[in-house]
């Protein structure tokens, strides 16, 4: 009988099962396997997903995330906020946090740490719009507020790439089964790779309101990337300022968009949930 320690946190109810394989040898063979049977509502822990640290070969903390369907997902702006909140539950002194990803760098900062609650700021990186490093399959170079043929009906979505991929379609209203939508978008055969699909209402150029589809996981509370890809994609179509408050059913996160270097920075709330042992 093995036993493997967790802690889990959430970030605005998107909530991530964190696995440290960097202290010891954690006795998981298929983490894939492992993430669907750990998050499950009704047999496990619990949780949207994994994060599973490791070392990296330039010796800081490598990041993987694992969707509670198994699947393995390049980047999490949530789970690295989560990341960084629990290295400095386990080491006080230490605020800032680099973090290698399946996309390259990410550095996170504590800004604020009172109990189990944290704020924290990461960049993301750069958004890439060329569909095919999103990807996506399309004969255009870029799929900028284009029409998508989606279960028959004709959808205007930008596809962009902030790490992983996205699909923003901007709505008037939420009064329509945008869950179904979602899971019709995340598996078309547009995206080889399946996609994140976000649905954003603007409220003014500094504001708006989400409702989020991950990929692999399905609708959470929030979601980092989603809510930097929504504001990038108002961006781009003249909607949206590039610093802008993003609301979603469980609070809010703020997402700069530097005119600078293009980095994207992603600031919000992490908060400790419990930790345990999960007996596989």
């Amino acid at each position: 009988m093995n036993k493997v320690r967790f802690v889990k946190y959430h970030a605005l109810g998107n909530d991530f099962i964190v696995i440290d394989n960097a202290l010891k040898n954690v006795p998981v063979r298929n983490i894939g396997e492992f993430a669907k049977k750990i998050c499950s509502r009704n047999f496990g822990v619990g949780a949207d997903g994994v994060l599973w640290l490791s070392k990296s070969i330039k010796g800081i903390c490598r990041v993987d995330v694992y969707n509670s369907d198994g699947s393995w997902a390049e980047k999490s702006g949530n789970g690295l906020r989560i990341v960084a909140a629990h290295n400095y539950r386990n080491h006080r002194s230490r605020k800032n946090l680099a973090m290698e990803t399946a996309d390259g760098l990410a550095e996170a900062k504590v800004i604020k740490a009172t109990g189990n609650g944290f704020a924290i700021l990461v960049t993301l990186g750069k958004p890439e719009f060329e569909v095919k490093k999103i990807p996506m399959i399309s004969r255009e170079e870029y799929h900028i507020n284009r029409p998508l043929k989606i279960g028959g009906r004709w959808y205007r979505i930008t596809a962009l790439s902030v790490g992983n991929p996205h699909a923003v379609m901007f709505v008037e209203n939420f009064d329509f089964d945008w869950q179904e939508l979602g899971n019709l978008i995340e598996n078309s055969a547009y995206f080889p790779r399946k996609t994140n699909v976000e649905f954003a209402r603007i409220i003014t150029r500094r504001k708006l309101r989400l409702n989020d589809w991950e990929r692999g996981a399905g609708a959470t509370g929030s979601s980092g990337t989603g809510a930097a890809a929504s504001v990038v994609a108002g961006v781009v179509n003249g909607l949206l300022d590039r610093k802008v408050e993003v609301l979603f059913p469980t609070g809010a996160l703020q997402i700069e968009w530097s005119r600078n270097d293009d980095t994207i920075l992603l600031s919000g709330p992490v908060e400790f949930i419990c930790s345990g042992e999960y007996i596989k």
